[in-house]
């Protein structure tokens, strides 16, 4: 074979052997050979949560009488006497209470339907009623929690206890709402830290573009305490004697706070 072909033959295997070589994949690659994923211009959404805790410096008690006879106007007449002499009491034992009278209700109490067959149509519009039953309801608002229970023992002679709501004053809410705003901030501050480490970047590349509170829709809002529904309830005779003093725990209220930022990797 001539020297000049032999010459082109090996120059054209060298060549097509380092194509090869060139366009192969490799098999693997060592992990200190990946790169990172590039983080410049990166919006990240991040939720962030705080809460505080208090005392509960208010409760909302509510009272309610309850007669039935078969005379309306003496069961009626008999729940504004207790109504007013339960008021009386609280008045007298908590000068700086607020109260409010709600519920009042009149309705007739018909006979028990006895098993077996139902009456006819006309029969049961013939019903007549045995008696009537006659309620009202006391709402006291306070912040003297520390007399509330000998309050509502002197109360409960006349009136019965129906629920007790203890909760924070609208002021007392107001004041914490600074407190917070900050927990709930701060919280935002420390994820973005974090966040930032997991992405290898330093704090000082992030730049917090929105700040959207309540961004979930859950707001925080405490309810104001609903008005007890009427209902039917027995009166209890009241105890002429000494009325032992209820027992009440004011317990504490957590507020709680949700925002969602977005901050922007430089």
């Amino acid at each position: 074979m001539p020297f000049k072909k032999l010459i082109l033959l090996s120059a054209l295997g060298l060549a097509l052997n380092a194509h090869a070589q060139s366009t192969a994949a490799p098999a693997s690659a060592p992990a200190s050979a990946l790169r990172p994923a590039l983080t410049a211009g990166t919006l990240v959404v991040v939720p962030a949560f705080g809460e505080v805790r208090h005392a509960n410096d208010e409760a909302t008690v509510t009272f309610a009488v309850e007669e039935q006879d078969k005379d309306r106007a003496a069961a009626t007449a008999r729940v504004n006497q207790k109504m007013k002499q339960g008021t009386d009491i609280v008045k007298s034992g908590d000068p700086q209470a607020q109260l409010k009278t709600v519920g009042y209700y009149t309705y007739p109490v018909y006979p028990e339907v006895p098993d077996g067959p139902r009456p006819l149509a006309n029969q049961a519009a013939r019903r007549v009623p045995i008696g009537w039953r006659v309620g009202q309801y006391l709402e006291v608002t306070t912040r003297n929690l520390q007399n509330l229970p000998k309050v509502a023992a002197a109360a409960q002679k006349v009136l019965n206890l129906n629920g007790v709501d203890y909760h924070l004053s609208k002021e007392l809410q107001k004041r914490l709402d600074d407190e917070r705003i900050a927990a709930t901030y701060a919280n935002l501050n420390e994820r973005i830290a974090s966040i930032a480490k997991a992405m290898g970047r330093g704090v000082n590349d992030a730049v917090i573009d929105t700040v959207d509170f309540e961004g979930s829709g859950n707001y925080a809002g405490e309810a104001a305490p609903q008005a007890a529904p009427a209902m039917m309830m027995r009166a209890a005779r009241a105890d002429a004697g000494a009325m032992p003093e209820p027992s009440f725990e004011p317990g504490e209220t957590t507020l709680s706070m949700r925002l969602v930022g977005k901050v922007r990797f430089r």
